[in-house]
């Protein structure tokens, strides 16, 4: 019996050792955690003060009080806002990560205006995998100089270029929606959007992808599915690491959309530069060299292809591939959702959609010209109106900085790694500077009713050193697919607030759409 219980001298060892590997490896990880908890414990004291939502339980924080659906998250936010309105700042726990909501202007401009706080939030982390440390997620002297060098690319001659594919898609959009003039309610977000996504792909790629005539693209497809994938794990810690997350099949899924979308620009970076090459060798071949380049449209990767940083350097593929994804992904469906939420208020209000008609005739006669860059400078009223959407329906529901060093915010001390997340739909409802919120009144915006109001109480593009270098873009671009419709269509909308379905998402969404109502314009209108 004895010799059961016996262990063989080799066995001995081998367990003892597999005993010590696992208490190093247990030290290990304590003296790992022990720092972090400290700091998060220290946080939490430091920041008790600040006004908070009640329930958060250690280390989890507010997270399993979060909601998992995009509609009904965005409200929660919006209900915490709105019930504490008249607290300067409010506190939330993301796991261990403390947040602090910003909606009064005073305190968003501090963050805003601040040379130091340019530091995009950790959460940004999550869109690297796509869009690499472009504009839009790169941070210190590689955003200066990636920003310096891309603000030359955004000025108005070039933007003139970009005009003629703004009206060319304008006017097949116009050409989709026809079917519909004279004929029940239908949701026009999906057309506005594929608009969009062939004037990005076109100005930023210099590649027809016809997306309004094929809308079961599988880059297209790829693109929806990352942003909704993005937001889901930001709001599921359990998803913050990285193999961790390639366990579960929704990791597995944004893999294989990444790889989409990285293919699809890497070829069309490699064929646009191949043939910039073959351009330049045979340059001094008069007749071909003429054929090749006249009347040819720069696109913003030729602009890129040739840039050179402050080094005398030209930027690398990767770098290349970074900017084009970015611009792809913040400039089209921030700019789609921005007409949607325009047409969804004009349809609303028959009184500023007949002012936006009185100024299209003013300007345009009984034309059907394509638009020109005079011809938008004239068209204020129409600007005024997509502001004024902007505020209703910011276009980035929420931006968020993470803070690099403690802060006061409003008298309190925001301790160092806090998110500073700046939520423009509450901040835009500000009764202080908007009465009336939620009336849709364009003329807000008119230069004599602006006189006094707070330069951060109204941030649809975000504000300060890290504003967005593409708005010049997206109001031109706003404004010509707007024209383009208006001067066709009278557009009528019954559609309630409280259908839209909002969903705060990486932009703002109507889950249930935009319905409206076409009918041919001086004909029906009131």
């Amino acid at each position: 019996m004895m010799g059961s219980w016996l262990v063989p001298a080799g066995q001995k060892l081998l367990l003892w050792g597999a005993a010590n590997a696992l208490f190093v490896a247990g030290v290990t990880l304590l003296l790992t955690l022990l720092p972090m908890l400290a700091n998060y414990a220290r946080r939490w004291q430091q920041m008790r003060a600040i006004p908070s939502v009640a329930g958060a339980y250690p280390l989890v924080g507010h997270a399993l009080m979060m909601k998992t659906d995009s509609q009904a998250f965005f409200q929660q936010i919006i209900d915490y806002s709105e019930e504490l309105r008249h607290m300067p700042l409010l506190k939330l726990w993301v796991g261990p990560v403390p947040m602090t909501a910003l909606y009064h202007a005073e305190n968003v401009e501090v963050i805003l205006t601040s040379s130091k706080q340019i530091d995009k939030s950790s959460f940004y982390k999550f869109i690297e995998p796509w869009l690499g440390q472009g504009l839009l997620t790169s941070t210190g002297n590689k955003w200066r100089n990636r920003r310096k060098m891309l603000t030359p690319t955004f000025h108005f001659t070039i933007l003139d270029d970009f005009l003629d594919v703004m009206n060319e898609q304008s006017s097949i959009l116009v050409s989709k929606l026809e079917k519909h003039v004279d004929k029940e309610a239908f949701n026009c977000f999906f057309y506005i959007t594929l608009c969009a996504l062939d004037i990005i792909c076109e100005t930023a790629m210099g590649k027809n992808i016809g997306a309004q005539n094929n809308d079961d693209s599988e880059y297209v497809r790829a693109v929806y599915r990352m942003s909704d994938m993005i937001l889901q794990r930001v709001k599921k810690p359990w998803y913050w690491f990285d193999l961790w997350y390639l366990m579960f099949k929704e990791g597995r899924e944004h893999r294989r959309s990444l790889k989409i979308l990285h293919t699809f620009t890497n070829n069309v970076i490699s064929e646009r530069a191949s043939q910039m090459k073959r351009e330049e060798e045979c340059k001094n071949e008069k007749d071909r060299g003429s054929s090749l380049t006249k009347n040819k449209r720069m696109a913003f990767l030729d602009l890129l292809l040739n840039a050179i940083d402050d080094e005398g350097k030209k930027l690398s593929h990767e770098d290349i591939r970074e900017e084009v994804d970015t611009f792809m992904f913040e400039g089209h469906d921030t700019t789609a959702a921005a007409i949607n939420w325009s047409l969804y208020l004009l349809g609303s209000y028959p009184e500023a959609q007949k002012k936006v008609d009185n100024e299209l005739d003013e300007v345009f006669g009984k034309s059907d010209r394509p638009a020109t860059l005079e011809d938008l400078k004239k068209l204020k009223y129409l600007e005024c109106v997509i502001k004024e959407s902007l505020r209703l329906f910011p276009s980035v529901p929420f931006f968020a900085r993470t803070l690099n060093e403690d802060c006061e915010v409003a008298g309190y001390k925001v301790s160092k790694g806090t998110e500073a997340v700046i939520i423009p739909y509450a901040l835009h409802r500000d009764p202080k500077y908007f009465p009336d919120p939620e009336e849709f009144q364009p003329e807000r915006f008119f230069p004599e009713n602006m006189k006094g109001r707070h330069p951060y109480a109204y941030v649809p593009f975000s504000a300060g050193p890290r504003n967005c270098i593409g708005q010049k873009f997206a109001i031109i671009e706003e404004k010509t697919i707007l024209s383009c419709i208006l001067r066709q269509f009278w557009v009528e909308c019954n559609q309630k607030r409280e259908e839209l379905g909002l969903a705060g998402e990486l932009i703002l969404r109507p889950e249930n759409g935009i319905w409206i109502k076409l009918k041919r314009r001086n004909t029906n209108e009131p």
